[in-house]
């Protein structure tokens, strides 16, 4: 079976199986679903711009001549194992300092160097607060680095230890322990699953229950939803539901934050959790969050845009009942700025997004006829990129396989074919395959209303006889055969079709009669 027609198993088309009907993006779309570094950073590393300054409320010691250069690994070494609190401190923030510069930072000799447990236990002098927070951040840039050294960080007691300062009363201790704990958790499913099974979760959602989140600094706020967003990420298996219900309050709040960066972590959280089961998504849709979603869609700001789309395609993902509630908060209002948008990226994801609104029912499809968005989506065709026009040749098929005659027939007026039909060239077999499907599709409904002849003659005037014979050569031989079919059913008797249709004399073009005495469809 090939790759094309699980990909069409995969929508919710009329006449197969509703289970099947999803395109999901890990089968279909890799681009779409990667997690790319540039979408959402899935570990970050406290860098200071000028290491060497005092960037804590604690005053750096000055007096020990070590300070006004850098430590070497084994000072810091012998700093740390020091029975004085003093050199124990001045070597963790010489530590602190190495690990925070840009370039090069020596995490694998600190960690060879058997630093991280000292780190660990330094944590939990909560006489010594200064040391607390050093450890912690020297601890937060190595879990930043390499699976390899994330896992040293675990293996040292780091979860634990950094669970417990989350509520450390030192706001910049409690900050850098949530930091620590989002480096942790971005590491992979695993590691996610062991920070929320020490119990990280609870005292994470405790910083959260004040009836005003302006007490908290933006830093702080922005800190705590991209550690939760961590929380949020990666399937295989996806996050304990009972986490996410217990996270879902605070992310739907968080969703209504004034500040971009906090309103965007949250909207990839969202993201990841619709990026799922039927059953996942349901419990997403339940929280309410749809409409705000679909009011974030209309943000100028690219980082809230993006995750956001990415939530509302990944629900409509679902089944008809899940996607109509994405129509009826006016998700499709939104569309023809999204497909017009500066960003390629943007369009491709709007294109994605309602090609699984037309998977669904001819309602549906008539819905996105009634919104305006065809003449968009006929556009993208024509000037969108090439991975956006993949996108919406799949739309555009899926409209024609679960469009009603009269809808297809409004496909035709908007000037679909001679796009569609100029993708044929395209050196994606599994594209032209899909655009042979819509083009047979719309050929069908022809029929319906005794029209083929006049779509015939479109097809030929438009110079797509020529693109689809061309394909009767064609390597592939679903192609082959998909295009042969067509000729031979509607071009066999070239000059047959073109004396038997005589456009009726209208302004607009050919004028196509459903039946003897009914309005007239022109195209």
């Amino acid at each position: 079976m090939s790759e094309n027609v699980e990909r069409l198993n995969k929508f919710k088309n009329k006449g197969k199986d509703a289970n099947e009907l999803r395109r999901r993006r890990v089968e279909v779309n890799v681009e779409l679903r990667k997690a790319k570094k540039d979408d959402q950073m899935f570990k970050r590393r406290n860098v200071s711009a000028f290491p060497d300054e005092a960037t804590s409320p604690l005053q750096e010691r000055t007096q020990n001549c070590l300070s006004a250069r850098q430590w070497t690994v084994e000072e810091i070494l012998s700093g740390v194992n020091s029975s004085d609190l003093e050199s124990q401190l001045q070597a963790t923030q010489a530590a602190r300092k190495l690990l925070s510069r840009d370039k090069n930072p020596p995490i694998n000799q600190m960690i060879g160097a058997g630093l991280i447990p000292k780190f660990v236990s330094f944590l939990g002098l909560v006489d010594c607060p200064p040391i607390q927070f050093e450890a912690s951040w020297a601890l937060t840039n190595i879990a930043s680095g390499t699976c390899d050294q994330t896992a040293a960080v675990v293996e040292g007691g780091g979860i634990p230890a950094f669970i417990s300062l989350v509520t450390s009363h030192h706001q910049h201790i409690s900050e850098q322990a949530v930091w620590a704990l989002g480096n942790i958790a971005g590491d992979g499913s695993a590691l996610r699953d062991r920070v929320i099974k020490n119990g990280a979760v609870a005292p994470l959602l405790s910083l959260l229950a004040v009836p005003d989140l302006s007490v908290f600094s933006t830093g702080y706020m922005r800190n705590v939803t991209w550690t939760l967003s961590n929380l949020c990420r990666n399937k295989n298996p996806s996050p304990p539901m009972t986490a996410v219900q217990q996270m879902l309050p605070a992310l739907v709040r968080l969703l209504h934050h004034e500040d971009r960066e906090v309103m965007a972590d949250t909207c990839w959280a969202v993201s990841y959790l619709t990026d799922g089961s039927n059953d996942r998504i349901e419990v997403m849709v339940q929280t309410g969050l749809i409409p705000r979603l679909v009011n974030l869609l209309g943000s100028e700001e690219l980082p809230v845009i993006t995750p956001a789309l990415r939530a509302i395609g990944n629900i409509v993902t679902g089944t008809d009942e899940q996607t109509q509630a994405v129509l009826n908060a006016g998700a499709l209002s939104m569309f023809a700025r999204l497909l017009r948008h500066k960003k390629a990226n943007i369009q491709k994801e709007a294109a994605w997004t309602l090609s699984n609104i037309t998977a669904g029912k001819d309602a549906q499809i008539q819905e996105v006829i009634d919104s305006g968005i065809v003449p968009h989506l006929v556009n993208t065709l024509v000037q969108g990129d090439y991975k956006t026009q993949k996108e919406a040749v799949w739309a555009v098929t899926n409209f024609t396989s679960g469009g009603t005659v009269e809808q297809v027939v409004y496909l035709v007026q908007a000037n679909v074919l001679e796009p569609l039909l100029n993708l044929l060239s395209s050196k994606d077999s599994k594209i032209v395959l899909v655009i042979l499907d819509a083009i047979t599709n719309i050929f069908m409904a022809g029929d319906k209303i005794g029209e083929s002849d006049k779509l015939s003659l479109m097809v030929e005037e438009s110079g797509g006889l020529d693109k689809i014979e061309a394909l009767q050569s064609h390597e592939n031989e679903m192609i082959y055969k998909a295009s042969l079919n067509l000729i031979e059913k509607y071009f066999s008797d070239e000059q047959e079709v073109v004396q038997s249709v005589v456009p009726e004399a209208t302004d607009d073009g050919y004028a196509f009669n459903i039946s003897e005495n009914q309005s007239a469809f022109n195209f």
